[in-house]
């Protein structure tokens, strides 16, 4: 939203009249009617009038809603009033300010023609003026006789005279603040909130604040709020910049003068005197504790403002609203503030818009300016005042000059944007400005324990500094943790460190590239550096000195990083260097050497990062490694030696993915009692690892496709996730008793041809690219398995006889794959299968025969499938060629579901993410869902994408019939639906035992079959198990006996199995049981 987007309106009428005529009795009684209904007006005692309009009225003129001109005999006689005039229509004519007329004693044809004894006063007037002045001023003249207005020579009534007066003026002020509010992008979104947090319509005093990061338009918020509220209440003010009111130094708890002072500055502004006198702090209290009272307190800083001018609601009368605007959160929780409304950045559109507004007088970009419109706009950090005032500084210009403007907005900081920005950094404590420092030039998008962690020995309080940072919406914590700066503060925050000296070597931190690189090749950096932060791919090769960092002793955080992949062969060292600092965090991806520096000392570091290095080892001995916590030394080809790491006793992750060269682990890793992740996939030669120790705390180890692998990593009994894929590895039954823990588990292979054992606690297992032909018995008795991958088996036949526990089945590329029969023994459903299964996967599975795709297909238990196939099913009965159908008239309910089935394009990748929208005919969305799977997808050829779902959504108690519901689906990138099929389902329909489909086409047979309904007879085995299962479920009633199920789940398996009808006559049939043999035990 536009902070500065509109003109700031202090006044609701700028009256324009001749003293002397109407001060005394016509406009003072009109005053008092203004001030009964709210109405604020400008008054102008105070203004020594001269011969031309000074400064002050021009800026009431064009801070008033409405002007109103009082045209009486004598109102030609005053130059003053004459130009007033002028500058009322000009602001008219410029603004689109409203102007009232009122004609007094006069009559409006003399007015329009300056003739009669207005015309004589006129002219009188004009002898002393140039022609071309008198010629603009009867110029206004006419044009204002010409605005239709109240004729007092028509009233006999003055009194009835002003009530309208006050009514059209009244009316006339809900058009212009409805103008108003469209004019501001997003204003009237956020009034309405506000609205809801205000409840006008109870009588208890309530205080609410907005709150908010400056320059995100509060102020305007305010404003607009007063400008809404204030005909309402009998007494209001609007008490502005009151950071600016008081000094803050003399602002303090015991500055009773400072606090009288406000205390009069408020109670002047609602009783619109010109200085009260006060004389104790009771004195707001005493005067407005019986009164309805509207007030406003913007940008307010301090904690003792707040306790001076509205310290408790007892203060005020029944039905007062009293609102604060800040940066800092902290203050009005202090002041136990509860109704607090955040004001957040507008849209990516309405940021757009605001720029537009600003720069080009419309709401979207002029021809040619869209990408450039979007790249600023972004650049801006879509922050309302970067918006408006860069915007107003393109008004005009050409797509070069725009061009020009964007350059400097990527590299440096507009000094307005600046200077408003500054002040929420001034207010802060010296340690709480370091850490934002910190955060603005290293630390932005961290995650906040990993900067804690960074941290943690220094003189900085991050967690209390960080609340604090928020709450002056200086920072934010994202969901997932991370350190949210915006844009503009970064720029301010290196803007500071910038200003620190001319020299970069004299700097706190260094994030320049060209200055990083002059630094470290002539010397020059300082102990004052505390950080670099160094985009390599923001230059070419560069040279650091051998001595480079030998005068940066206090240096702690390096990073050497490379924004753009694909570039760290552009990056050379030129010397050999002789000396690092003691570093906490030392990230170099590209290290070109073979070795760290000799006099390099690692005891302080925490983290160290040394991606696609040229090390061939780190270190010689054991070096005292307690601070370290992270190594990451992936893509490291040349790597064959790891250190000696008895002494790291705390570090938790270990990252040596894709060191191609190493062999060995070292023996000194059964020290890392901390170590939870253990990461060396892609370790081509790694054959040796310690065996027979048991590290603690390690949950994760990844060996995935290291080929030389052929035992064990017998390293811990707490793994719960393993990842051997592709390796020589073959499990043996010790590993059963070895992994207690385990849950996932990836073990596909080539090699993988036999399957005898898994730990029975695995929930996820990954068989991709194994050879095996039928899913191992060892797999089928998983009573805990939910996932299982058998991606790419190309000799898989058959899956048979799964696990009931199985939400998620990958069947992808399985080329072979015939077979699909997962059948349970359910005594309540005959043959078919029932599992709690979400998705299925069969992708590219073209050999699949008709009798799975069939039972794929028609079976009710999951949230999505996908399959080959060229035809809609006959269930669907349904179709349209195309994304979207229209179904005729719909009765449904909340219970309501459906059955979709769309039919998919051939294509290379996409991401199977599809969305399905159900619209009425009305245009109402009744229900919006989306299916998406994290894997790329790719069809050889047509696909089924079969899904459903709820009708409405499940909250909404409705029955509806609908004469027409259109289904919409859309899909991301180039996959296309080609046709859609969608079936409306009742109870009877999902509890039948089956439904007709259509044979599915892959490219085999052309001929298509349906298959009628097919009828399953129980033989005696599966109706004795339907008799022992009604018998257990009864004795679990009756005795209170645990089962497996809960009771939800107890009722849906029920419900899903029989349907909801034959659930109920069986709960009543159970009941009446119960209740008959209660009456037989008792008698």
């Amino acid at each position: 939203m536009a902070s500065s987007s509109h003109r700031i309106r202090k006044y609701h009428v700028f009256p324009s009249f001749h003293g002397p005529d109407v001060r005394r009795k016509f406009l003072s009684h009109l005053h008092y009617h203004f001030a009964s209904k709210g109405i604020t007006v400008f008054k102008d005692q105070e203004i020594v009038r001269g011969q031309t309009i000074g400064p002050e009225l021009e800026q009431a003129i064009r801070e008033s809603r409405i002007s109103m001109v009082v045209l009486s005999k004598n109102y030609a006689s005053s130059s003053w009033c004459l130009d007033e005039l002028v500058e009322i229509l000009e602001c008219k004519e410029a603004c689109g300010q409203m102007v009232m007329t009122i004609f007094y004693d006069v009559d409006p044809s003399d007015v329009r023609q300056q003739s009669g004894d207005f015309g004589r006063a006129f002219d009188r007037t004009c002898k002393r003026q140039t022609e071309e002045v008198k010629q603009i001023w009867s110029k206004a003249l006419t044009d204002v006789a010409e605005i239709a207005g109240v004729h007092s020579l028509s009233w006999d009534d003055e009194a009835k005279m002003m009530q309208k007066i006050v009514a059209d003026v009244s009316k006339n002020l809900n058009v212009t603040l409805s103008r108003d509010c469209d004019k501001v992008v997003g204003l009237r979104s956020h009034l309405r909130k506000v609205h809801s947090l205000l409840c006008l319509e109870c009588d208890e005093v309530k205080m609410i604040g907005i709150w908010g990061p400056a320059g995100i338009g509060k102020t305007t918020i305010a404003r607009a709020l007063y400008n809404q509220l204030s005909s309402s209440f009998p007494l209001r003010c609007f008490m502005g910049n009151l950071k600016g009111s008081y000094n803050k130094s003399i602002m303090g708890v015991d500055d009773y003068d400072s606090k009288l002072c406000l205390q009069s500055q408020l109670l002047s502004k609602i009783f619109n005197q010109t200085d009260m006198k006060v004389h104790d702090l009771c004195a707001i209290k005493e005067w407005l504790h019986d009164q309805r009272v509207l007030i406003i307190l913007d940008d307010v800083e301090e904690l003792e403002q707040l306790d001076t001018l509205a310290k408790e609601t007892s203060w005020f009368g029944p039905g007062s609203r009293i609102i604060f605007t800040m940066k800092d959160k902290n203050i009005l929780k202090a002041h136990g503030i509860k109704e607090i409304y955040h004001v957040d950045l507008p849209s990516k559109e309405e940021a757009l818009e605001i720029l537009c507004l600003s720069a080009f007088k419309q709401r979207s970009p002029r021809e040619g300016f869209k990408e450039l419109s979007h790249r600023i706009a972004e650049f801006c950090g879509y922050l309302p005042l970067g918006l408006c005032v860069v915007g107003s500084s393109l008004r005009g210009a050409s797509k070069n000059e725009w061009g020009h403007q964007l350059y400097r907005l990527e590299t440096s900081l507009d000094r307005k944007i600046g200077n408003v920005l500054r002040v929420g950094y001034e207010t802060l404590l010296q340690k709480d400005q370091d850490l934002f420092l910190h955060i603005a030039c290293f630390f932005y998008n961290e995650n906040v324990d990993h900067m804690t962690t960074l941290l943690s020995k220094s003189n900085l309080d991050v967690r209390n500094g960080l609340k604090t940072l928020a709450d002056k919406s200086l920072v934010k914590v994202s969901t997932d943790g991370r350190i949210v700066m915006h844009c503009l503060l970064q720029k301010l925050g290196r803007q500071i460190v910038l200003e620190q000296s001319i020299e970069p070597g004299r700097r706190q931190f260094l994030v320049d590239p060209q200055e990083i690189c002059d630094v470290l090749a002539n010397e020059t950096g300082t102990g004052s550096v505390l950080g670099i932060s160094f985009d390599m791919s923001k230059t070419s090769e560069f040279s650091i000195s051998r001595r480079a960092f030998a005068r940066m002793r206090n240096l702690q955080f390096l990073r050497f990083y490379i924004n753009k992949p694909g570039m760290h062969k552009k990056v050379s060292l030129l010397d050999d260097m002789e000396y690092l600092p003691s570093l906490k965090l030392l990230d170099w991806n590209s290290y070109p050497r073979k070795r760290l520096p000799p006099k390099f000392r690692p005891e302080c570091l925490i983290e160290l990062r040394m991606q696609f290095s040229k090390l061939e080892k780190l270190w010689g001995g054991v070096q005292p490694l307690t601070n370290l916590k992270d190594i990451d030394l992936g893509h490291s080809k040349n790597l064959i030696e790891i250190p000696d790491l008895s002494k790291a006793t705390s570090l938790k992750t270990l990252t040596l993915t894709s060191c191609t060269s190493l062999v060995e682990l070292p023996s000194s890793i059964r020290n890392l009692h901390k170590l939870k992740k253990l990461m060396m996939m892609g370790c081509a030669k790694l054959q040796i690892i310690p065996k027979n120790i048991n590290l603690a705390s390690l949950e994760e180890v990844d060996m995935s496709d290291c080929s030389q692998l052929r035992s064990y990593p017998d390293i811990s009994m707490n793994i719960k996730d393993l990842d051997v894929g592709n390796t020589k590895l073959e499990v043996h039954p010790s590993i059963v008793e070895r992994l207690p823990r385990l849950e996932w588990l990836r073990i596909g292979s080539r090699n993988l041809k036999r399957l005898t054992h898994v730990p029975e606690s695995v929930t996820h297992l990954d068989l991709s690219n194994s050879d095996i032909v039928r899913i191992p018995d060892c797999v089928i008795g998983l009573s805990r398995l939910e996932s299982l991958f058998v991606f790419k088996c190309r000799k898989l036949v058959s899956l048979q006889g799964l696990p009931s526990s199985l939400k998620y089945i990958d069947a992808t590329d399985c080329g072979s794959l015939e077979r699909v029969c997962i059948y349970l023994n359910d005594p309540m459903r005959g043959l078919l299968f029932q599992y709690p299964i979400r998705e299925l996967m069969f992708q590219n599975c073209l050999k699949l025969d008709e009798e799975s795709r069939r039972e794929i297909i028609q079976q009710w238990v999951y949230e999505y499938v996908c399959l080959p196939g060229k035809n809609i099913p006959a269930a669907f009965t349904n179709k349209a060629k195309g994304n979207s159908i229209t179904i005729p008239t719909v009765t449904f309910s909340s219970s309501s579901r459906f059955k979709a089935c769309l039919m998919l394009s051939p294509i290379k990748y996409s991401y199977l993410d599809i969305t399905c929208r159900l619209i009425t005919e009305g245009g109402v969305i009744i229900m919006e869902l989306k299916w998406d799977s994290m894997n790329v997808s790719h069809f050889l050829t047509e696909h089924l994408f079969v899904c459903g779902g709820n009708l409405v959504q499940e909250t909404r108690k409705l029955d509806v019939q609908a004469t027409k519901i259109l289904f919409e689906f859309s899909c991301v990138d180039n996959l296309k639906i080609l046709e859609c099929g969608v079936q409306i389902l009742s109870e009877e329909t999902e509890s039948c035992d089956g439904s007709q489909v259509d044979y599915f086409d892959t490219g085999g047979s052309p001929d298509n079959h349906t298959y009628g309904d097919e009828y399953y007879e129980m033989d005696d085995e599966v109706a004795q198990s339907e008799y022992k299962y009604n018998w257990s479920w009864l004795k679990k009633f009756w005795y209170g006996e645990e089962d497996e199920r809960d009771d939800d789940d107890e009722e849906e398996y029920i419900n899903h199995h029989y349907g909801w009808k034959t659930a109920m006559i069986m709960k009543v049939f159970v009941v009446g049981m119960s209740l008959l043999l209660l009456y037989l035990v008792i008698t």
